[in-house]
C-alpha cells in the first residue's frame, strides 16, 4: 500500500481519508480493501462505478460515488482541532509509516488514529511494551485496589498500561500507572466517542492528565458521541494494542469479557485474577482461567511470561518483602480489637448481621468499628449493605496509588 506523510496535514489528503471513513457502509475492511486495491485515498475516488464493484458490494460502490454532505465542515473541524493542539492532537492514517505496528497484526485496523498526547510519548508508543489492564465499570473496593495497584507496579517496570476510561477497574487502571514518576508512557486510553468529547464527563480532568503524560486515542471522528455499539468496538484495539490483557474483575456478561476473547483471537496472552466464590463480580475471571486464561495473583506472574520477558526491567525489590503484590497481614497499626473484627470479617463480602453472629457485639459497637476501619482503608464498602476487607498494598503510603 503507498504511504503519505499526513503529518504535513495536506487540507486534500486529509480531506480524502475523512472522505473514505465517513462514506457509509464503507468499514475498516472494505476500506482496507479499497486501498489494496487502488493505493492512497485520492486515487479510490477517481474510480468509475465499473471498477469499484470489482472490490466492494454495489451498495458500497455507489456510495463511494458521493461526497458525504458533512465532508467539508468535517474536514475544517478536524484541521482546526489539530491547529488548537499545538502539535499534541494528530491524525494518524493506515498509510503512515508510524502507524502502530500492533494494529497491523488486528483483522480490522482502524483507516484513521486521532491522536491527543506529546510527541515524546507517541515516540514511546513504538518500543513501549503494552498491557490491557480492564474490568467491571462497578468494582468492589478490592478490585479497585488491585487495578490500581497492578497497574502501578507494571509502570513501574515499563510497560505501558492500556484502558477504556471507563468507570470502575479503567479509571483506577489509569490512575495507578499514572502514579509511575519514571515511564515515559504510563498509559493510553483508547476511547469510544471523538475526541472533542469526554466520555463519561466525570472523568474529564483523568483524561486531561492522561493526554498529558501518556496518549488518548479514538478511532472515530470528532464530534462523535458515546454510542453503544462503539465501545464493544473499541475494546479490540485496547487488546490490539497490547501484548496481553488483565481482567481484574468481570461478571459473566461484560465488555472485558468481550475484551479478553478479542485478545485471545489476535493471538494475545490473557491473565485473570480470581476473586470470592460469592462474588458476581469475580464469576467472569473464574469462567476465564477455565477457559485458559493464566490465574494471577501476584505482579511477577505477569513479569514472568514469555511475552515480556525481553521488555520489562524489574523493579529491585525490598529483600524483606515477598514477591507478591500485596500481604494479607494486619497492619501493625491495627487495635486488637480491630484485628478481631477483620478475623471475623475475613476476605468474603459480608453483611452486618453475619458480622453480628460472628462477633457476638450489638449493632452500635460493630458500626462504630467497621466505620473506623472504613476510614483507615482496611474495609471496604460495597452494594447491597456488604462489607469487604481490603489486602495491603506493599508499596509504602507515599507510593500507594489511590
Amino acid at each position: 500500500m503507498a504511504s503519505t506523510d499526513t503529518h504535513a496535514y495536506d487540507p486534500q489528503a486529509l480531506r480524502a481519508w475523512l472522505r473514505l471513513q465517513l462514506t457509509p457502509g464503507v468499514s475498516h475492511v472494505y476500506g482496507y480493501r479499497l486501498l489494496r486495491t487502488f493505493g492512497l485515498p485520492e486515487n479510490v475516488f477517481v474510480q468509475n462505478l465499473s471498477a469499484l464493484r470489482t472490490v466492494v458490494p454495489d451498495r458500497q460502490a455507489m456510495a463511494l460515488l458521493q461526497e458525504p454532505a458533512e465532508l467539508n465542515s468535517s474536514t475544517d473541524t478536524l484541521l482546526q482541532w489539530i491547529a488548537r493542539g499545538d502539535g499534541t492532537n494528530r491524525v494518524i492514517t493506515l498509510g503512515d509509516s508510524d502507524y502502530p505496528e500492533s494494529l497491523l497484526h488486528i483483522s480490522d485496523p482502524p483507516l484513521m488514529l486521532y491522536v491527543q498526547g506529546s510527541d515524546v510519548a507517541w515516540r514511546e508508543l513504538v518500543r513501549a511494551p503494552c498491557m490491557a489492564i480492564v474490568g467491571s465499570r462497578n468494582p468492589t473496593a478490592q478490585g479497585a485496589e488491585n487495578a490500581a495497584a497492578f497497574a502501578f507496579s507494571l509502570a513501574q517496570s515499563g510497560l505501558s498500561i492500556v484502558s477504556g476510561l471507563a468507570l470502575g477497574i479503567d479509571a483506577a487502571a489509569h490512575r495507578g500507572a499514572l502514579r509511575s514518576q519514571e515511564n515515559a508512557l504510563p498509559t493510553i486510553a483508547v476511547v469510544g466517542t471523538g475526541l472533542d468529547r469526554v466520555y463519561p464527563a466525570a472523568h474529564t480532568g483523568l483524561a486531561t492528565e492522561i493526554a498529558t503524560r501518556g496518549l488518548v486515542i479514538s478511532e472515530y471522528p470528532l464530534g462523535t458521541p458515546p454510542l453503544q455499539a462503539h465501545f464493544p468496538r473499541r475494546n479490540r484495539l485496547i487488546s490490539g494494542l497490547s501484548c496481553a490483557t488483565l481482567v481484574v474483575e468481570a461478571a459473566m456478561r461484560s465488555g472485558s469479557l468481550i475484551t479478553a476473547q478479542q485478545a485471545l483471537e489476535q493471538g494475545r496472552d490473557v491473565f485473570a485474577i480470581p476473586g470470592s466464590i460469592h462474588s458476581t463480580q469475580a464469576k467472569g475471571c473464574h469462567a476465564l482461567i477455565k477457559q485458559g486464561a493464566q490465574l494471577v495473583d501476584c505482579i511477577q506472574d505477569i513479569l514472568d511470561a514469555t511475552v515480556f520477558q525481553k521488555h520489562v526491567a524489574v523493579p529491585a525489590m525490598n529483600p524483606n518483602k515477598t514477591s507478591e503484590a500485596f500481604t494479607s497481614q494486619t497492619p501493625s497499626s491495627a487495635t486488637e480489637t480491630h484485628t478481631l473484627l477483620l478475623d471475623a470479617l475475613a476476605f468474603d463480602p459480608c453483611s452486618l448481621e453475619s458480622l453480628q453472629n460472628r462477633t457476638g457485639w450489638d449493632t452500635a459497637r460493630l458500626q462504630s468499628q467497621l466505620m473506623e476501619l472504613e476510614l483507615s482503608g482496611l474495609i471496604g464498602r460495597m452494594p447491597g449493605g456488604l462489607f469487604q476487607r481490603l489486602q495491603r498494598n506493599l508499596f509504602s503510603a507515599s507510593d500507594h496509588p489511590s
